[in-house]
């Protein structure tokens, strides 16, 4: 009995040797690396064009890329680049057919106007065909145009200042808020550089809005029997590929502008805010064509590098699979590909990476070692990329051969010692049987 308790004791402290969580934690990769900061190309803004305009953008139309920025995102006054979301309002609740009254408010309307610009052509309670009276919102730029709109979808200018906000809200202008549907100065009323490259790919979405901006020269009827002739405020329209935009003027904002141009089957949204009027009333457009000019001509620049590890995970894992000691490793995370983005000082500040959901089991990661994906943001565009964990099933192995060495040893001590047990019961039965038969 004694021997089979001190056999005993010794199988328990081999298994307890193999199994045991204390062991040493150990990395696949003996360097230990840490996540390196992407590489950043040198922020190009000191080669971007200089213009008069204090704020201005360009985004690519389709994938909302920011490429030209100037001060994207300081509050400033719209001026009557307003009138494309009070268009805009205005196409979602009424038909181009649909008869608008001109009201007591539309007379109060100072100039740009119809009441003060052409006398006597349109009185109160005298209406106007809708698309009429887009057409003088969007390329007249009449604020009595506006406020036509807003009484009569919502009575007021200010309950309809409210659908104005709210549709802001929905298009994501987070540093916007209007007062007027006309865009007339008030200290409350503004918007960025970068919120209304948003709203005017919103308006360009709209089919009227956008055939209305992109009309160079129209003819509306004002009451029904006084023909007017109008031509687009928009002196870029027509010109090297602007197929749409909105102006804009008062003291407060300088001259204003947003524009959408189209050149080999893309499109790129500009706005210039804060420009000035100039003697012949050019410089907006001046800046305008610049920045649109050299975002045409821009090319991605190389953010992060194939190869560059741009995240360090922790994953854990059990040497023997599953039992014994879990173990911590360090698992970089590598670019298969370049990542290539517009140099600036938005997106040189603001661009993130994101590993996709992963197992953090080491051993997972090494059987699907390719298969990651890494989501690289800018603002509101991504893109995803393909990258490898920088681990494999070789390296575990290699960094636990000690244990694996310990654990073989232990398994070998215990054949050895179950064999013995056997040989020593067997012995035990041939001598109680020897016994047996003597006596």
């Amino acid at each position: 009995m004694r021997r089979k308790r001190i056999i005993s004791s010794l199988l328990l402290a081999c298994c307890l040797t193999v199994l045991s969580p204390s062991a040493k934690m150990v990395n696949a990769n003996s360097t230990n690396p840490k996540t390196i900061a992407p590489k950043k190309t040198t922020d190009i803004s000191a080669k971007q064009p200089e213009i008069v305009g204090k704020s201005a953008i360009t985004v690519d139309f389709e994938t909302g890329e920011i490429i030209y920025a100037k001060d994207i995102d300081t509050k400033r006054y719209p001026a009557s680049i307003t009138k494309l979301i009070t268009g805009l309002v205005f196409a979602e609740h009424k038909q181009k057919n649909d008869e608008i009254p001109y009201t007591e408010d539309c007379l109060k309307q100072p100039e740009e106007s119809l009441a003060k610009n052409y006398p006597g052509k349109i009185k109160v309670g005298e209406t106007m065909n809708a698309d009429d009276v887009m057409k003088t919102l969007l390329l007249f730029s009449a604020n009595d145009a506006a406020t036509m709109m807003a009484d009569s979808v919502a009575g007021s200018s200010a309950k309809f200042s409210e659908l104005m906000n709210k549709k802001a809200k929905e298009l994501g202008l987070k540093s916007t808020h209007f007062v007027t549907p006309n865009g007339l100065h008030d200290n409350n009323h503004y918007t960025t550089a970068y919120d209304l490259s948003i709203l005017s790919k919103a308006a360009f979405h709209n089919d009227w809005v956008r055939e209305t901006m992109g009309t160079k020269d129209a003819t509306v009827t004002l009451a029904g029997k006084f023909p007017l002739p109008m031509t687009n405020r928009n002196k870029n329209l027509g010109k090297d590929g602007c197929i749409g935009g909105k102006t804009g003027l008062t003291t407060p904002a300088g001259r204003c502008l947003t524009a959408i141009y189209e050149k080999n089957g893309r499109k790129i949204i500009g706005v210039v805010l804060k420009s000035e009027y100039g003697a012949d009333d050019t410089q907006v457009f001046k800046d305008m064509n610049k920045i649109i000019d050299w975002s045409f001509a821009q090319q991605r620049s190389v953010y992060a590098e194939k190869g560059q590890i741009i995240e360090t995970v922790k994953a854990t894992y059990k040497p023997l699979k599953f039992f014994g000691p879990t173990k911590t490793v360090d698992v970089p995370i590598k670019l298969n590909e370049n990542v290539e983005y517009y140099a600036n000082y938005v997106n040189n500040k603001e661009t993130t990476f994101s590993l996709s959901d992963t197992s953090t089991n080491a051993w997972d990661l090494a059987k699907n070692s390719d298969s990651l994906k890494v989501k690289v943001s800018e603002r509101t565009y991504s893109k995803t990329y393909a990258a490898t964990a920088d681990i494999t099933k070789g390296m575990l192995i290699k960094a636990n051969l000690g244990l694996y060495a310990g654990a073989a040893i232990a398994v070998i001590v215990i054949v050895f010692l179950i064999m013995t047990i056997i040989k020593l019961i067997g012995s035990n039965k041939r001598r109680r049987r020897r016994k047996k038969s003597i006596f």
